[in-house]
């Protein structure tokens, strides 16, 4: 098996690709645990409340793992939420809560994890990006503010990292059948008024595969990058979008 006794945690794994991450490394065979702040009842991980937001929680969460493993193999940041509006259409509280949940959730997890790689010298991290670690979208300033964010920050902790034997990728997925898509279809209703059917359909068409992705498609493509098939790639931003950032 790919992850043979590998020790992997996956933040955000209750739902989504996180979820079917999970699922995928499970059957790798690696020991898998789930860090997220909703109940999981995917069968053969272990599931850690854990509000990535709360760096007291990370940090115990972390050691935890740790104390009960002896080691950590590999890492996937994937924790977030999306939202949508434009600057004046962004409260202060949301913003907050974005940049918490996307970007400081996922350096209070990378920042805990990293001297225990370090330390064993070795580990395969991967960050979640988004289709806008590329590109620019309306009515995404915050959204897209954080994942540019996570692209860089992929980048220069590859760089820091590297001669450790540790490994950065980021995956950039574009429009995926998950909750968070649902929630981002339910907003942008809300402002627009189109009908979540017509929305639906603009997405499915705006992708030059014309369709949307099952979230088991990029849960492949992160296996993928935290392994060893991909052993002389670090701090690359891997885009799984049909072809949308390519046009």
């Amino acid at each position: 098996m790919k992850f043979e006794k590998e020790v992997a945690i996956v933040t955000g794994g209750t739902t989504g690709i996180g979820n079917a991450t999970c699922v995928k490394l499970i059957q790798e065979g690696a020991i898998v645990y789930n860090l997220d702040i909703n109940d999981s009842n995917t069968e053969g991980l272990v599931f850690i409340k854990c509000d990535v937001r709360n760096y007291v929680d990370v940090q115990n969460a972390v050691k935890y793992v740790y104390e009960k493993e002896g080691k950590i193999d590999l890492l996937f940041a994937n924790a977030g939420i999306h939202m949508s509006g434009n600057i004046e259409e962004t409260s202060i509280y949301d913003f907050e809560n974005v940049l918490s949940i996307n970007l400081k959730g996922l350096f209070y997890t990378v920042k805990e994890v990293i001297p225990i790689m370090r330390k064993q010298q070795k580990g395969s991290i991967v960050l979640t990006g988004s289709d806008q670690s590329f590109i620019g979208k309306g009515d995404s300033s915050v959204y897209g503010l954080t994942k540019g964010a996570i692209g860089q920050f992929t980048k220069s902790t590859a760089i820091d990292y590297a001669q450790f034997n540790i490994r950065v990728n980021c995956i950039c997925p574009g429009t995926i059948e998950t909750p968070l898509l649902t929630k981002a279809v339910e907003g942008f209703d809300t402002l627009t008024k189109l009908g979540k059917d017509t929305i639906y359909k603009m997405l499915e068409e705006a992708q030059p595969i014309k369709r949307i992705a099952k979230p088991e498609e990029i849960a492949n493509v992160v296996s993928f990058l935290l392994s060893n098939e991909s052993s002389f790639m670090t701090g690359a931003l891997i885009a799984a979008d049909g072809g949308y950032t390519c046009q």
